[in-house]
């Protein structure tokens, strides 16, 4: 039986999309109603908290979403929300729904709001990771990672077509804030002659090495992958102090961007946000609170949201280590 404090929930996306939140939200919406709670749909985040931007949502309304990239609820950067003014509208609209409790879904900055608006409010609110960066403590991945990479890699696929072709070095840029999930992955993924990311600092010096060892080799293409971020610069930086050195070749940036965030979720993403917003509704009618919810070696955890967002995730060593020994 759900706890009686608990009859209206509230549901919201805010902050950077990523695919796989449209799931998250229906797993919410269709879970509450399976225990019996109301749902409601806060549109644009924290700035549609504030606007009062708020609808009862039903089965119907999260009919044929699954598959969509993006948020139906929108998102949206919201200044006020910083402001404990800002702060006490939002709580006073959710009071005139009658909404007890919230879900967030989105990242560090989202789940930060959440943490705010439960201790000045004491608000119960359950965050779920949704970043393509993955850059969370507390899961394994976050909702859209998966997707974000695979994405990468098959742009990154094509490129290879065009760098095999006419002998060129490409600087392939990928997403991922400060953080190098994507670009090592997509780096073991696509073959990567080396992959640059902020936890790991290589003097372009050695990458000199690396690429002149390559050619050596008669390898056909050279890509590297460089996170958005790094110390040294994005790849257009990286790849005009290489060309100093390296001056007779043929070299090209793609920056990835946006591409990255859109796109039809993974059957992975799927079923991770799927899990995770029931187990969102649940932790809620269990009496949890402030908590993030995560999958940790396929089990559900719930992480204090204070440590998720601050605790630092690393990218892991043997990750890093196989994309180094196989970019030889």
């Amino acid at each position: 039986m759900a706890n009686k404090t608990i009859t209206r929930i509230g549901v919201l996306t805010s902050g950077g999309d990523a695919p796989g939140m449209n799931a998250a939200i229906r797993a919410v919406v269709r879970s509450a109603k399976y225990y019996n709670l109301e749902v409601f749909g806060i549109f644009r985040g924290y700035e549609g908290l504030i606007q009062n931007d708020i609808k009862k949502l039903e089965n119907r309304d999260v009919a044929y979403i699954l598959e969509r990239g993006g948020t139906f609820l929108k998102s949206a950067r919201s200044q006020e929300f910083r402001t404990p003014e800002g702060r006490q509208t939002a709580y006073d609209n959710l009071k005139s729904h009658g909404i007890d409790a919230l879900v967030v879904i989105g990242g560090d900055g989202s789940l930060t709001g959440a943490h705010l608006f439960y201790k000045e409010f004491g608000i119960p609110s359950i965050g779920l990771p949704g970043t393509i960066d993955n850059d969370l403590s507390g899961t394994d991945s976050t909702i859209g990672f998966d997707t974000a990479c695979n994405t990468a890699i098959e742009a990154i696929d094509k490129i290879r077509d065009t760098a095999s072709s006419h002998d060129r070095l490409f600087f392939v840029e990928v997403m991922g804030r400060d953080a190098g999930f994507i670009a090592v992955n997509a780096g073991i993924g696509s073959g990567a002659a080396a992959t640059l990311i902020p936890e790991r600092k290589m003097p372009v010096e050695n990458l000199i090495e690396r690429l002149k060892s390559r050619a050596k080799a008669k390898k056909q293409s050279n890509i590297v992958i460089v996170a958005e971020g790094g110390k040294s610069g994005g790849a257009l930086e990286i790849s005009k102090k290489v060309k100093k050195f390296l001056p007779t070749y043929d070299i090209r940036v793609t920056i990835l961007g946006h591409l990255q965030r859109g796109g039809s979720p993974s059957s992975f993403d799927r079923l991770l946000a799927s899990k995770l917003g029931v187990a969102a509704v649940e932790g809620l009618i269990h009496g949890k609170e402030d908590v993030m919810a995560g999958i940790i070696n396929n089990k559900i955890v719930y992480t204090p949201i204070k440590r998720a967002i601050v605790d630092d995730k690393e990218v892991d060593e043997d990750d890093f280590r196989v994309a180094k020994i196989l970019s030889q």
